[in-house]
């Protein structure tokens, strides 16, 4: 298995790292592991399919109109 060095990690970059990698239950190394695997498998998002999905959304909350005035109310509540 091959090594690999990172040099020059910003600080607050390895802090979060840190917390992830704790959240996680994994070590430092692991989650470095985990990212680099999430990078490699990343792929160009299509914007039609984003499109579509969006469309099968909307149809699914037709039934469920929402004015502005309960719009409005549901994003001010909880908010100090």
């Amino acid at each position: 298995m091959a090594t690999v060095t990172v040099k020059n990690i910003p600080d607050d970059t390895y802090e979060r790292l840190k917390g992830v990698a704790k959240a996680n239950l994994r070590s430092v190394n692991s989650e470095i592991i985990v990212c680099i695997e999430n990078a490699m498998k990343s792929r160009r998002i299509d914007p039609e399919e984003v499109l579509d999905a969006a469309r099968r959304l909307r149809r699914l909350t037709d039934s469920h109109p929402i004015d502005k005035k309960d719009f409005n109310r549901a994003k001010t509540e909880g908010r100090p």
